[in-house]
């Protein structure tokens, strides 16, 4: 059955925001359940392997509730969190900082899509994207975004659903995706199809293999894939020359 918040054309983003907008508000709660509080595992990784050094400058795009955006910040990054849904960037400002917290002003919050980033090439040292890129208009133009505001040396990084590689686990997996996940959109949004999304979403992705292939072809050097939970969930990561 078709998924009304996926369209593949030209109505893409339109689509995506309308999602997001109707799942702001309990974003973060079906994220710890329906991770089982994993995903939280899985950001600290991508923290460790983005390297931060106090005073680095990073963005964090598809930030959403801020997440990882308050996590740099927690490094010591002077930290930009980029993000299109306007509801999504209202609970990001709205939380309170774990210690020990950032500056008051440490994260900033821009609204803009990213694929057309609002900064000048050369501005990040590290350049982040949870669970954003699968859900936009194009990943490809995405990564080429993030490689061109990417500094000389700066480190690129995308955490998200991936495609495991082992037959039978991708059988399990799709199957907890196309059962499971949608009764949480069910039962917090109202709207099975909110998560019964993920799932349509992941099979037009070429995941961890294609975002890796691209980010050699646009020029990223020591291109890595790092599967999480046996292939779930992946972090693809690489570094502007």
């Amino acid at each position: 059955m078709a998924n009304r918040f996926y369209d593949p054309g030209e109505q893409r983003s339109a689509k995506v925001r309308d999602l997001f907008a109707a799942i702001a508000p309990r974003y973060d709660l079906i994220n710890d359940l329906q991770s089982f509080g994993l995903h939280r595992r899985w950001k600290r990784r991508l923290i460790r392997l983005a390297g931060v050094r106090p005073g680095e400058h990073a963005l964090d795009l598809c930030c959403g509730t801020g997440d990882l955006a308050f996590a740099l910040a927690r490094q010591g990054a002077q930290v930009v969190g980029l993000d299109f849904s306007a509801p999504m960037l209202a609970v990001a400002q709205t939380r309170v900082p774990l210690p020990p917290a950032p500056a008051p002003l440490n994260p900033q919050w821009t609204r803009a899509d990213a694929i057309k980033i609002p900064f000048s090439e050369d501005s990040f040292d590290i350049v982040t994207i949870a669970y954003g890129l699968r859900n936009l208009a194009s990943f490809e133009k995405g990564l080429r975004e993030m490689w061109r505001v990417a500094k000389p040396g700066g480190r690129l990084l995308a955490l998200d659903f991936g495609k495991p590689d082992n037959r039978a686990w991708q059988a399990c997996y799709y199957a907890y995706l196309r059962a499971g996940v949608p009764v949480f959109g069910r039962i917090f949004c109202g709207d099975a199809q909110t998560h019964a999304y993920i799932l349509t979403s992941l099979q037009h992705y070429p995941a961890q293999r294609g975002v890796a292939a691209h980010m050699r072809e646009i020029g990223c050097l020591e291109v890595r894939i790092i599967l999480l939970l046996g292939g779930i969930m992946t972090i693809n990561y690489g570094v502007k020359p």
